[in-house]
């Protein structure tokens, strides 16, 4: 018995014994390189650890020198000066459960989510650490991460497990484009769901607070954020910055403060932007709200060629539509204003009043085309209840017909302006006139016109004007179907007699001042040249001469 006991203390003295100096070994350069080199060969997995250090102090901790981690074939997703593993009594049953796993002074690149980490640990703290993923849907990338994971159980397309909680920091952190600094994230992982209970950043030379979470469908609810004094510019338009928003299944707002904050894009730009948004949902590229609110200011808001200056709004949300409390704005050295509401069932947009005061106003080249285009599928008719212009300036330089038209003043009540998704006048009164304006090189003096409009036809009921020392006065009607046939007679004495030859009649073989008459009838249909479709007869008197002249399809006889 004696000799048995003696054989089993020295097998076993000789196992620690080879155990130590395989240990001794490990902590060497070489044994470093060749355990390397026994697991890169024998799993999936490629390691390069430069040396392996243990310190009778923490006999429960060892430490990986230089390491670099990842997936055969694959870019190494971890690279680290130091790497501290923790062990416990679990390790026992579970090898690769540690305690703790401390990383130090690398990167770590989470793009790869298709391959799960071989490890798991109680606790990942991260020292100093970068983290990457520039080949996800939403590129990350932050520098000098510290921080802690508590319980850290990677899975497949999750690195940080399906459970745990989160506390990190990062000196700086890039989201699709946009760096802040100073960044703070607490939060927790429930199977799927991600809650941020408090993310705080500097943004843009000012800073962001708020929480939000998301849902397994990966629906997202911000709670609450604030931005204050932001200063961003990007590369994207508009569209482009928006569309990572607009992409997500659906996001709601419960409150959004956003205080003097200035974006500025390629061809857009706000300015001093003040704005609390309420209870707001978008999804799927529209939105729903229940007693949901926006309140907006800023200095001005560019969008290409738009441009508002001091616009103010107020808008209530409902299942039902839009409210327009408040809207207004200067724009184009004027001023707009206008209240109504949109109806989400009609995709009517109804105001109770628009005043348009002091502009001054170029007509973009293509406003024609821009007046025949169908509107967009949200917005099928609009209408306006009282209509009030004043001090305006209206500019066309379309060389084929340039017109201009000084202080126009107008009124109007119960205007249909679009029906259908198309621009026109479909019923309603209006009255315009103005101090002076220019058709085509022939001034006028106080041209005024008045008009009523139903579902058949446009009845101008008065038109006139002042021409040199004679005036014009004339009526017409335009139908409302398609082929909009137009009848126009016009009056005029003690008037040029080419006065109408820069509107487009030929020539009149007279000279001096005379008295007109002319009747025409044309068609205003889209896509069809007024000039062919216009027929009538003109009679001019002047010296005791007078002429008639008769136009068919265009052409004078």
């Amino acid at each position: 018995m004696k000799f048995i006991g003696k054989f089993f203390l020295t097998l076993l003295l000789l196992v620690l014994l080879v155990l130590i100096t395989l240990f001794l070994l490990l902590q060497t350069r070489w044994g470093a390189d060749w355990t390397s080199r026994w697991i890169s060969d024998r799993t999936d997995y490629h390691l390069s650890v430069a040396k392996v250090d243990y310190q009778l102090s923490s006999p429960s901790h060892l430490i990986l020198n230089n390491v670099t981690f990842g997936h055969d074939g694959q870019p190494a997703v971890l690279v680290a000066e130091r790497v501290d593993l923790g062990f416990a009594l679990r390790q026992f049953s579970e090898p690769l459960h540690f305690d703790s796993v401390e990383l130090n002074d690398g990167t770590m690149n989470v793009s790869d989510s298709s391959v799960a980490w071989p490890m798991q640990a109680n606790r990942l703290q991260l020292n100093n650490m970068a983290i990457a993923s520039p080949h996800s849907v939403l590129p990350v990338s932050a520098e000098r991460v510290n921080g802690g994971v508590m319980p850290w159980q990677p899975k497949v397309g999750n690195v940080l497990g399906d459970t745990t909680s989160f506390q990190l920091s990062a000196g700086s952190m890039a989201l699709n484009g946009v760096t802040g600094n100073n960044v703070l994230l607490q939060g927790r992982i429930d199977n799927k769901r991600l809650v941020f209970s408090n993310i705080g950043a500097d943004l843009s030379r000012g800073s962001m607070t708020g929480n939000a979470e998301r849902d397994e469908q990966g629906n997202w609810r911000i709670a609450n954020l604030r931005l204050n004094d932001i200063r961003l510019q990007s590369s994207q338009s508009l569209t482009a910055f928006l569309a990572p928003l607009l992409a997500l299944p659906s996001v709601h707002f419960e409150r959004v403060d956003i205080t003097n904050a200035r974006v500025q894009g390629p061809d857009w730009a706000v300015t001093d932007l003040g704005l609390s948004l309420k209870n707001l949902t978008l999804r799927d590229g529209d939105w729903e709200s229940n007693g949901g609110s926006l309140s907006m200011n800023a200095s001005s808001f560019i969008n290409g060629q738009l441009q508002f200056d001091d616009p103010i709004a107020n808008l209530e949300f409902s299942p039902q539509g839009i409210r327009i409390s408040q809207f207004s704005s200067r724009w184009a050295k004027g001023l707009i204003r206008t209240q109504g509401e949109w109806d989400r069932s009609q995709k009517r947009l109804a105001l109770d009043e628009l005043v348009i005061a002091g502009l001054e106003y170029t007509l973009p080249d293509n406003w024609r085309d821009r007046w025949m285009q169908q509107l967009p599928d949200w917005l099928s008719s609009v209408t306006v209840d009282r209509l009030s212009a004043s001090r305006n300036l209206i500019i066309d330089i379309n060389p084929a017909f340039p017109f201009q038209m000084t202080s126009l003043d107008g009124n109007g009540s119960d205007l249909m302006l679009a029906r259908n998704h198309q621009w026109g006048v479909w019923s309603g009164k209006l009255n315009l006139n103005a101090a002076e304006a220019t058709f085509n090189r022939s001034d006028v003096r106080h041209p005024s016109l008045a008009l009523t409009a139903d579902d058949k036809q446009i009845n101008v009921t008065e038109m006139s004007a002042f021409a040199g020392e004679g005036m014009v006065e004339g009526t017409a009607t335009v139908s409302q179907q398609p082929a909009r046939a137009l009848s126009l007679t016009l009056n005029a004495r003690s008037v040029d007699t080419d006065m109408l030859h820069n509107w487009g009649w030929p020539a009149v073989p007279l000279e001096g001042k005379g008295n007109m008459q002319l009747k025409l009838n044309a068609s205003l249909a889209a896509g069809t040249p007024l000039r062919q479709s216009a027929s009538g007869t003109l009679s001019v008197t002047a010296n005791e001469q007078n002429v008639q002249q008769t136009m068919v399809h265009g052409e004078v006889d």
